[in-house]
């Protein structure tokens, strides 16, 4: 017998045609608030001020990838005014802290060279430096293993973190963070001085004598305050007597004594001994 039109059987697929028809509106709906309610919350809409408190509190949170997305974002949407240049050295430091040195330098130097008056232009030189200084990851251990190998270029970051925290200190004396950036400095002097120490002893082992005395003198002429200093007249002294120059040896050995009385090359002629063993250096302890 055949089911009547109006019985339960009937009736069954138009109610879950219904049913269905309701879920699909309801998800539609869902979509189109995600879309439409919310979108003034994202990057791409959000107005200037609160996009860039949201970048900032990435930023404080740790958060740099999301920091340097939205602060880019701001930059892009909004290319000038006080923000925006907030916003680029707040990006540099982000870019600095998420460990992209090559862009944290390209954003910097381009706020540098856009802004040269800015009021917090000495922090950008300071936040340079520190790029730099934070490149040189690595170095200390290159410069334990005693390599001729190596060349002056292994200095280049370490060269150029000096530079610019000379000129911030030089461009402004007073400012909050010339003090820091000494002190990094005298850090760097004395890596870079360690540096040419343990390649003239390189060439000393190896009776590259010339080679040996140029890296030397390098370190009396241009890091004269560093404790390396010593090593270096010691080893201009060995070099200038195996190539037979006794005059410039024994006037090298008296300014030794002179100076560092209690090197111990004055006791013990065939300092250094190989294989040499170079200063541990004790790593910069300041903030970054």
């Amino acid at each position: 017998m055949r089911p009547s039109s109006g019985s339960p059987t009937s009736s069954l697929f138009p109610l879950r045609a219904a049913r269905l028809l309701a879920v699909f509106a309801l998800i539609m709906a869902v979509s189109a608030c995600s879309m439409f309610g919310h979108k003034g919350n994202t990057i791409d809409t959000m107005p200037l001020e609160p996009l860039y408190n949201r970048a900032h509190s990435f930023l404080e949170a740790g958060n740099y990838s999301g920091a340097s997305r939205a602060f880019q974002r701001l930059i892009a949407r909004f290319p000038s005014g006080p923000y925006n240049e907030q916003a680029q050295l707040e990006l540099a430091y982000a870019q600095y802290k998420d460990n992209q040195p090559d862009e944290a330098s390209s954003t910097i130097n381009r706020f540098i060279k856009t802004y040269p008056a800015h009021k917090h232009v000495d922090y950008a030189y300071y936040l340079r430096g520190l790029i730099n200084f934070g490149r040189t990851t690595g170095f200390v251990e290159r410069l334990t293993k005693s390599s001729g190998g190596q060349s002056r270029r292994d200095q280049g970051y370490n060269l150029q973190a000096f530079d610019d925290f000379s000129e911030l200190s030089r461009r402004f004396p007073d400012s909050a963070y010339t003090a820091d950036a000494r002190q990094r400095m005298i850090h760097l002097r004395n890596l870079l001085a360690q540096y040419e120490i343990n390649v003239a002893e390189f060439y000393l082992r190896n009776k590259a004598y010339v080679a040996a005395a140029d890296r030397s003198q390098y370190v009396v002429e241009h890091y004269q305050q560093a404790p390396q200093t010593g090593d270096a007249l010691a080893i201009l002294t060995r070099s200038y007597l195996s190539l037979d120059r006794k005059d410039l040896a024994t006037q090298t050995r008296e300014v030794l004594a002179m100076n560092y009385p209690q090197h111990p090359y004055l006791t013990d002629p065939k300092w250094p001994h190989p294989p040499s063993l170079v200063r541990k250096l004790i790593p910069f302890s300041g903030h970054h």
